[in-house]
């Protein structure tokens, strides 16, 4: 099996570094599997099924080799609800107490289901159009959310809410461990790249702790990790339009959020191995991921970018790197729970900490007051909803909002006009900038049909009609010097304005020239967009 794998997806030049990053990355996801499944209020073991599962499929099936998929924090903060109606919901049906995990899991293949439509109609593309000030902002507010969510290992039980800060020499031991953790990962490049750092830091911390002993928290203190295959569930709960009603939101919640995360973090993983994946793809891989994971009993998920760039810098690749990463998971849940559950928190915290580190995007730091306000604010903007609301959703919806209203403001701005009277009474205006919804007014306030002759010529060259707010204007300054017996024309514009001003009966004369432009306003798939 693993030489059909190899043939398929691996590298001779990168299966080492592809397979070593692999083995880092799985042992990085138990943590975190753990911890994800707790906040949804869910078995651990329903968290280590998510990862392995999603990772291992998205590896294959997914459009960006290279990057991590498993269960994540953003999701998990939205399953908390509906396991907690969906418990409340079972009880009011009879089912029992705790149906919360049956509303999840049928979630979760919905939430597939409209990712897989997703990817059909190829809505993953759309990722293009979101500004850099937003991705600046996500990446800095998930980079402080994966620093806050390691608090808790600061605790004396990190699955606790509310437990006491470690204290006196627990807390000395667990700060000496992370900095020893972060200052191999840091140095160990500088003397060889032979061997993924994170994975040298992470055993050699685990050989430390181990071999003198020291009395610190490892992963068994937060939950064991063995456990079987996971096998094809059966649900309790009736499969019919009111169940799908009371899920439909969250899974559309779900399905959003998780396709923003995994298509961001598709964008950065193609920053920085100056690569390009496929969102298409990438959106069908995350879809069918769900869907098998809600079928055999998994939480679900999305990429990882704290994960991926964990795999990045170990020097995993390829598509090689994730399945090894799946296959180590699973090979730990079925023979190796009682090892790994032995090593220490403060290694994989250190890890975290320094993803954190090679996460954040400090240059936005330095340039926030070298770039244009809205820029500034959009950045600062995104990273606190992030921070705030962990829903990655809103912060990016938010800041695309944001920055579409602030360019169409600057845009509106950029219009402007001068005009010239020819020896034959004509008066020219000569229109430059963007005529779209947001330039319309100025547009307007620019002409005085009262004031000017009874010929008005409309020079278009150095302007472009964007959209049909900018063709009722000029339909409207026609029927302005029509109403006072003037005439008004237009030349330097589209065949395509042409079209539709005379479909919608302006009463602007077109002058036809042969340097006139090309190009469309706008185009629905059953045709052009009309006037009226």
């Amino acid at each position: 099996m693993f030489k059909l794998i190899y043939r398929k997806f691996g590298n001779r030049v990168h299966a080492k570094d592809d397979l070593l990053s692999g083995l880092t990355v799985a042992l990085a996801l138990v943590p975190e599997a753990v911890a994800f499944a707790i906040i949804a209020g869910v078995s651990p073991i329903i968290g280590l099924y998510a990862a392995f599962m999603i990772c291992l499929i998205t590896a294959v099936l997914g459009g960006r080799p290279g990057m991590i998929s498993g269960a994540t924090g953003a999701l998990a903060v939205i399953m908390v609800s509906l396991v907690i109606l969906g418990n409340e919901k079972g009880l009011a049906l009879g089912l029992g107490p705790d149906m919360g995990v049956q509303y999840l899991f049928a979630a979760v293949i919905v939430m597939g289901i409209i990712q897989i439509a997703c990817g059909c109609l190829k809505l993953g593309r759309f990722v293009r159009l979101i500004p850099q000030p937003v991705m600046f902002g996500f990446v800095n507010g998930l980079a402080i959310v994966i620093f806050e969510a390691q608090f808790p290992m600061f605790t004396d039980s990190p699955t606790t809410p509310g437990s006491s800060w470690l204290q006196g020499n627990d807390l000395y031991l667990m700060v000496g461990l992370i900095a020893l953790t972060m200052a191999i990962i840091f140095l160990l490049p500088k003397l060889t790249t032979q061997f993924p750092s994170s994975l040298a830091a992470i055993g050699t911390v685990s050989l430390i702790v181990i071999g003198l002993d020291l009395d610190t928290l490892v992963v068994r203190d937060m939950a064991s990790i063995g456990g079987s295959l996971p096998s094809l569930i059966s649900f309790s709960i009736p499969i019919d339009w009111d169940t799908l009603y009371f899920i439909a939101p969250f899974s559309f919640i779900l399905a959003a959020v998780g396709l923003i995360e995994s298509l961001m973090t598709l964008t950065l993983i193609d920053e920085l191995t100056e690569t390009r994946g496929n969102s298409t793809r990438e959106c069908l891989g995350q879809g069918v991921a769900n869907v098998v994971t809600g079928f055999f009993g998994g939480m679900g998920g999305c990429a990882m970018i704290g994960q991926s760039i964990i795999n990045i810098r170990s020097g995993g690749r390829g598509r090689l790197s994730g399945i090894a990463a799946g296959l180590f998971l699973l090979a730990f849940i079925l023979f190796a729970s009682s090892l790994i559950e032995r090593i220490p928190l403060a290694a994989l915290t250190g890890v975290m900490f320094m993803v954190v580190i090679g996460t954040f995007e400090w240059s936005s730091l330095r340039i926030l007051r070298k770039i244009p306000i809205t820029d500034a604010f959009v950045i600062i903007l995104v990273s606190g909803i992030t921070v705030v609301t962990h829903n990655l959703a809103l912060a990016v919806i938010s800041g695309v909002i944001v920055s579409a209203i602030g360019f169409a403001w600057e845009s509106a701005k950029h219009i402007h006009r001068n005009s010239k009277i020819r020896e034959d009474g004509t008066k020219v205006y000569y229109l430059h900038g963007p005529l779209f919804f947001g330039s319309v007014t100025d547009f307007n306030l620019g002409f005085s049909p009262s004031e000017d002759p009874e010929s008005v010529i409309v020079d278009m060259k150095e302007s472009r009609v964007w959209d049909h707010s900018g063709l009722e204007a000029i339909h409207k300054l026609g029927e302005r010097y029509h109403k006072i017996g003037k005439t008004v024309k237009l030349q330097h514009i589209s065949e395509n304005c042409r079209v539709l001003l005379s479909r919608a009966g302006s009463m602007v004369d077109i002058v036809v020239l042969p340097d006139d432009p090309s190009y469309q306003v706008a185009q629905l798939k059953g045709g052009l967009l009309p006037l009226d």
